[in-house]
């Protein structure tokens, strides 16, 4: 089976709102800047000039909002909270700039998968509209760069500004704090001439901003710390901010001023969130070329204060979606753009985080729990059906989603595409007049233990129209009613006889601990196409995998997601580095490094040519990297095209044919646009499981049968379990269940049971794996109980594939 990709699938980067769902009409994020909502929708009504510079002159007084509650803020050292500006802030009025790029909605398309980017977009995990990074640009094609105006001198340092809080902490007089906070963030002008490192200077490059990040983490590590006034005086300034009229693009000077804006801890406060909402609004209606600065500046700041703001904004989303004080917010109907605003300026941070090796964070902290708690599939519907209408869904930004809240939608979506296609089964059965069978409902698989990988081949090829409907496996010759025992058991045995050296299909790389597949060519690769199909039965049954592939592998696997309509069109095709050889091949990697580092002459000292060769059935052949390779030699000038044209063909050409047929095998089963919301590493964990256990947790959700939880040989093996390395307790799982990573819902997903053997104790335990049952003699102490549990997971031979 093969999905095109639809609209919906492209629908990741652009947020233009449609009236009724998103953002309010006119809100254009993508094209141009934020627009004010209509009156009905988002209760800002149009103003006369006059009224709004009046409006702008009339601040309301800030009262002390003690009763306003900071829920869950990250930076909790204000000893008061702020009030809700929402009788004021409702007023704020944003002109629309007179750009005609945006009097419509950009359309989006289905990109070229292959193109490479120098900013990859915003969303990296949903091939979405293409993204072109503003230096690639002909010059005839930028847009012109407004000049700066001129900048207040100000000439206050860190030093400065730190003599005069202890000052005013010593002595009570927070006068001169009060006029450098009111002063500094009463404009973006202002803003630029307090931080910005050379206030002659344009900075106008991706590479420096030109702020004194050093000077900002000072100024605002103190805010917290100051009298109410002064915090009251910043918010005040950012309003007048954010209510100056825009005549034309945005300037470097405003974007620093964004940039310094958004890492204010004071939107940690809930009662500042109307104040945040309107920031967020701006910065994400900004332009492309405008976001790509952001994007490249925000990739320079410390780790600590980058996870502080992707927190406050995962805050802000996780609050406006449940409010623990509903009276602080407006109501939702009348501010339908905070989320998608949020989640906007949240993707420029994932962007940045993509584009440092290793990022700045993990991409985990990106996810966002209380979305397990809304209607996933209405998003994911909504994603599939408005994909190319502007309404949003969070399907758009996946990065946001739960490996958990994705592992959900693919089995919904599963279960759904199950229910179908056993649905139309039946209809042909019954309009043909024939009896109807319950086992039609099912993928049913009957197998030799003999002739295991045979049988499977001829099984899952004859029914490949069933293969999305419910696995139930036989084994000819025994009795036995597959309650998931049966299917277990068949991966098992199936991937450790697959996986086997002998059979030649795999090889395993003792110095990475992991399998690639073997370069041998041969004439039909349908049992390649066989374990693809495994990889996705399995992902598709909930049953986890004991494979080890590298990471790249998935890479492929992705690549595309969504399997082409052109048969001819490559697959499992993607641009590969030396560190994606170093996780298969880590000694070759070495020494292709070294050669890229080498000072001397490579080509009189090494005397290659950009040929290699290849061992295949005792026979060595050689293989042209280019055309003519054999003829041209590896040089200093040339040697990273050779080391790039070298990994190419290791990872890529030279076992096209076996990961072809491997990537359709996993797509036969998995074909769905839920692959689109998930990244390689996600993939991964969604076959073979989690490698971080939590033990306390397996105990918590133990069963037992034969023992209870407070008997003494259950105490002891707990005891002993929680007291084990890491390594050892990895052997204790891999024993007990034929794996040692834990499924994506974690420990309790395993369903561990331990049960009480008859026999004696002076026998070793034993593990049911299919059933992940582990059978445990009464054993009289907590010493002999340990010997034994080592020695027994020590040594079996269990499901290992090396």
């Amino acid at each position: 089976m093969s999905l095109q990709s639809p609209p919906a699938a492209a629908a990741a980067a652009d947020l233009s709102p449609s009236p009724g769902a998103g953002l309010p009409a006119g809100a254009e994020l993508k094209q141009g800047s934020a627009a004010p909502p209509s009156a009905e929708e988002g209760g800002e009504e149009e103003e006369e000039d006059g009224e709004k510079d009046t409006e702008r002159e009339k601040l309301p007084p800030i009262p002390s909002a003690s009763s306003a509650a900071a829920a869950g803020g990250l930076e909790r050292g204000a000893k008061n909270q702020f009030s809700s500006f929402s009788n004021f802030i409702t007023t704020i009025n944003q002109k629309k700039e007179g750009i005609g790029n945006r009097n419509s909605p950009t359309q989006l398309v289905i990109p070229n998968i292959k193109n490479v980017r120098d900013l990859p977009p915003i969303c990296l995990d949903v091939r979405q509209k293409q993204r072109i990074s503003i230096d690639t640009l002909p010059q005839e094609l930028k847009a012109p760069i407004p000049p700066e105006p001129s900048l207040p001198i100000r000439t206050k340092t860190v030093k400065d500004f730190q003599d005069d809080v202890e000052k005013a902490k010593s002595s009570g007089d927070w006068k001169a704090v009060h006029d450098f906070y009111s002063t500094t963030f009463d404009s973006f002008l202002e803003i630029n001439a307090a931080f910005k490192k050379d206030t002659n200077a344009p900075f106008n490059t991706i590479e420096d901003s030109g702020i004194n990040a050093k000077f900002v983490n000072v100024v605002y590590d103190a805010l917290l710390n100051t009298p109410q006034d002064v915090q009251k005086s910043v918010l005040k300034g950012i309003i007048n901010g954010l209510l100056q009229e825009w005549t034309g693009p945005r300037t470097k000077d405003d974007l620093r001023a964004y940039c310094i804006l958004l890492q204010n801890p004071q939107f940690s406060n809930t009662s500042t969130y109307v104040i945040y909402a309107h920031l967020l609004r701006q910065i994400a209606a900004l332009t492309e070329a405008d976001h790509h600065f952001l994007v490249h500046w925000s990739k320079k700041i410390s780790q600590r204060r980058f996870k502080q703001l992707v927190d406050r904004l995962l805050q802000f989303i996780s609050l406006r979606l449940f409010p623990a004080k509903p009276e602080e917010f407006p109501p939702m109907v009348k501010c339908t753009w905070w989320i998608p605003s949020a989640t906007k300026v949240l993707a420029l941070f994932n962007a940045a985080n993509s584009l440092i090796s290793p990022p700045i964070i993990s991409y985990t902290d990106f996810y966002n729990s209380t979305l397990d708690h809304i209607d996933l599939m209405e998003e994911y519907h909504n994603w599939q059906c408005y994909g190319n209408s502007h309404r949003f869904s969070f399907c758009q930004y996946p990065f946001i989603i739960s490996i958990a809240a994705k592992k959900l939608i693919i089995q919904r979506d599963s279960e759904q595409q199950m229910i179908s296609i056993a649905r139309q089964s039946l209809v042909d059965k019954v309009s043909r007049r024939q009896k109807p069978d319950m086992n039609m409902l099912f993928l049913n698989v009957k197998v030799r233990r003999t002739h295991l990988v045979s049988d499977s081949l001829d099984e899952l090829a004859r029914k490949r129209a069933d293969l999305k409907k419910k696995l139930k496996v036989t084994f000819v010759g025994e009795a036995g009613l597959d309650m998931g025992g049966l299917t277990k058991e068949w991966f098992l045995l199936l991937i450790r006889q697959i996986f086997h050296p002998d059979y030649g299909m795999f090889t395993y790389h003792k110095d990475s601990h992991c399998h690639w597949f073997s370069s041998f060519k041969c004439d039909n690769y349908s049992e390649f196409r066989l374990v693809g199909a495994l990889m996705g039965l399995a992902v598709y049954n909930s049953i986890t995998l004991d494979i080890r592939f590298p990471p790249c592998c998935y890479k492929k696997l992705l690549s595309p997601p969504i399997v082409p309509c052109d048969h001819n069109a490559l697959v499992g095709i993607c641009d590969v580095t030396l560190d994606d050889l170093f996780q298969i091949m880590p000694e070759l990697a070495h020494g292709l490094s070294e050669l890229l580092s080498y000072e001397g002459n490579v080509e009189e000292d090494f005397y290659s040519t950009f040929q290699v060769f290849q061992e295949e059935f005792g026979v060595i052949k050689s293989y042209n990297l280019k055309s003519n390779g054999d003829k041209i030699p590896v040089t200093n000038q040339n040697r990273k095209e050779y080391v790039q044209l070298y990994v190419d063909f290791l990872i890529n050409k030279s076992i096209y044919k076996q990961f072809a047929a491997f990537y359709y095998g996993f797509h036969s089963v998995c074909a769905s646009y839920a692959l689109l919301l998930l990244r390689p590493e996600e993939v991964e964990i969604l076959v073979c499981g989690s490698p971080e256990l939590d033990m306390p947790a397996l105990q918590r959700s133990t069963q037992y049968e034969g023992y209870q939880k407070t008997d003494l040989t259950i105490r002891y093996f707990w005891d002993v379990v929680l007291g084990f390395s890491l390594d050892l307790q990895k052997k204790l799982l891999h024993f007990a269940t034929g794996s040692d990573r834990v499924p994506v819902g974690g420990m309790a997903d395993l369903n561990f049971k331990i049960s009480k053997s008859e026999t004696s104790t002076s026998w070793l335990p034993v593990a049911h794996t299919c059933f992940n049952q582990l059978c445990l003699p009464p054993y009289k102490n907590k010493k002999e109980l340990k010997q034994k549990l080592i020695i027994g997971i020590s040594n079996a031979e269990g499901f290992g594939l090396e």
